[in-house]
Parts: C-alpha cells; sequence; structure tokens
C-alpha cells in the first residue's frame, strides 16, 4: 500500500530526511518513532504530497508521488497534531465543510457523519461551537474528518498526545477498529507503549531510517537462542550446574534473583531444562520468555544508530 524509495528532503540546504527507503502492506499499522526533529511530520508531509520530496520518489494506494498527488490525497485521511478546526462554528458545519472538499455526495453523507458522531460520543454536541470542546472530543471530531471519505491510507501524527486516559483508550479503540476494516494506518508517536500495544511493523527515524521491520522481529532479531527467564530458589548454585550440563543452554545470567538461561530451540527445550532443575531439588516459581521491549529497542537505535542483531 505505501512504497518509498530514497526519499530525501532538505531545507535550506539541512537534510530533514535521507534515503527512506520502505514498505508498508496493506491492511498494516506502522508506527514511525524518534526524537524530535527527527523527520517525522517531514515524512508525512511527503508522502501525502503535501511537500516534495528533493530525490526519491513513492507510490501511495496505487498513485505516484508527484503525478497524482490530488487523487493521492483524495485516497489517504490525516490525523494533525493540532486539529485545526474553525473555533466559530459547530462541529457539524466544521464536518459538512470539509466533506465538501472531498465531494462526498450529501446523500450519504449525512448518515455517516451521524454515525461516526454518535461512535464518537458528540453527537449531542453537533451543533455548539468547536470553540466549546475540550482537546480531547477535538481529537475525536479530527478522527471524524480523517476517516469520513473512508481512506485506504491513514496518516496518525501523535493521535493521543495530551489526552485524558479514558479519551486515550477510545482512541485507541478507534485505531484498532480501522485497522480491523483492511484500513493502512501509519502513525507518528512518542508514546512506546502505545506504539508496542498497536504496531504491526515499527520504523525508527533519526533523519535516517534506523530500522523498519515487524514489532515480533525486532524483540527476537537474529537470534539462535532465546532468553528464559526463570525465578527459582536452589542451593549452592546447583542450578548453573545443572545447566551447564544441558547441551542446549548455551549460557546462564542472574539478577535480583532471576536466572537467564539463553536457550536453543526454546518451545522444545524449555520443558526439558524445567525438568531437569527440578529433578536437581531446585525450586522453580515461574517460568517466562525474556523479550526485548520496545524502549529498549528504539533507546538502543537512537543511541546507536541500529540495534543488536
Amino acid at each position: 500500500m505505501i512504497n518509498a524509495s530514497s526519499l530525501s528532503r532538505s531545507f535550506d540546504g539541512v537534510p530533514a530526511v535521507e534515503a527512506l527507503s520502505f514498505e508498508i502492506p496493506e491492511g498494516s499499522l506502522f508506527t514511525l518513532l524518534g526524537p524530535n526533529g527527527a523527520g517525522k511530520t517531514t515524512t508525512v508531509r511527503l508522502l501525502l504530497g503535501l511537500i516534495a520530496p528533493n530525490s526519491g520518489t513513492a507510490t501511495i494506494a496505487g498513485y505516484q508521488l508527484g503525478q497524482s498527488n490530488n487523487a493521492l490525497r483524495a485516497a489517504c485521511g490525516l490525523l494533525t497534531e493540532t486539529p485545526g478546526f474553525y473555533d466559530r462554528m459547530s462541529a457539524w458545519d466544521n464536518l459538512i465543510f470539509f466533506s465538501q472538499l472531498y465531494r462526498i455526495p450529501a446523500t450519504i453523507r449525512d448518515q455517516r457523519l451521524q454515525e461516526q458522531l454518535r461512535a464518537m460520543s458528540l453527537w449531542e454536541r453537533r451543533n455548539d461551537l468547536v470553540g466549546t470542546f475540550s482537546k480531547g472530543m477535538k481529537q475525536k471530531l479530527a478522527i471524524i474528518r480523517a476517516v469520513f471519505h473512508e481512506p485506504k491510507v491513514i496518516f496518525m501524527d501523535e493521535p493521543t498526545a495530551g489526552l485524558d486516559p479514558e479519551a486515550s483508550l477510545m482512541v485507541r479503540e478507534m485505531i484498532a477498529r480501522l485497522k480491523g476494516e483492511g484500513r493502512t494506518i501509519v502513525v507518528c508517536t512518542h508514546n512506546l507503549d502505545e506504539a508496542q500495544r498497536l504496531a504491526d511493523i515499527v520504523g525508527i527515524i533519526k533523519r535516517r531510517l534506523l530500522v523498519c521491520d515487524t514489532l515480533s522481529n525486532l524483540q527476537s532479531g537474529a537470534r539462535t537462542t532465546t532468553p528464559i527467564e526463570i525465578e527459582l530458589r536452589a542451593p549452592a548454585e546447583t542450578h548453573q550446574l545443572t545447566a551447564a550440563k544441558l547441551p542446549f543452554v548455551k549460557s546462564v545470567d542472574s539478577k535480583d534473583g532471576k536466572y537467564v538461561f539463553e536457550v536453543e530451540n526454546a518451545a522444545i527445550n524449555t520443558p526439558n531444562l524445567v525438568r531437569a532443575l527440578v529433578d536437581s531439588d531446585v525450586q522453580v516459581y515461574a517460568v517466562r520468555p525474556k523479550i526485548r521491549d520496545l524502549e529498549t529497542i528504539y533507546l538502543q537505535c537512537i543511541n546507536k544508530g541500529g540495534i543488536d542483531r
């Protein structure tokens, strides 16, 4: 659905993004992570044809960047970090105005807007001035504006920034629902927990794209072993002596009473490891795979320019 090839853009000779190349399959949710000034918003503006690249190209929803920009933008929805409504107009009149830009027929427009306003708990406030809305309410209205023309691709810039927990949950549920409808979604965010909950594919950018892969691949890397964390109690390091005799255990590390065993073919050999420990009079309290969280991956990328594979 999105194919970018060597996209680059500079402002006054200062590179904003350089040589961005990635592919996002249809129906995927792609989170773009990076510090302030890393190029996330510039990337979205490039992909929407709002600014032209200095070099490189992209295809979005089947449209070539620079050749069919109006059709490209009609196939996309955009949720900006700042909602940008007319405060002295009602919520309903704002949506009618923007629907005219997309040429949504009036015969289906009103019913569609009513359904979406009800889904966002804004139907009773539809005739109120947007200037009287809270930030969360404006964000909900902006989501409706981003999706009311049923786009194939939706770009969201910090969709839950500044929202309270209840509103954030509603936005995440809305994003999950849109993804369930088969839409391709690009989310720019600083919220690593949110990205870890939502993402199929994660891109980490710092002017250049440092990494772009599925979340599961980033967490597992190219390891031939799996770290298994086991909480246990054993006399005189019995567990280490036991583990050292097992050919599928490649290393043992410990911290705060928890032991991490690097295990080959973990699905088969983790039960064998536990059985060997128990047979050696070791008390096992918990067993769990130790997966790198997104925060660890992100910080390693930003600080080192990549991740350990």
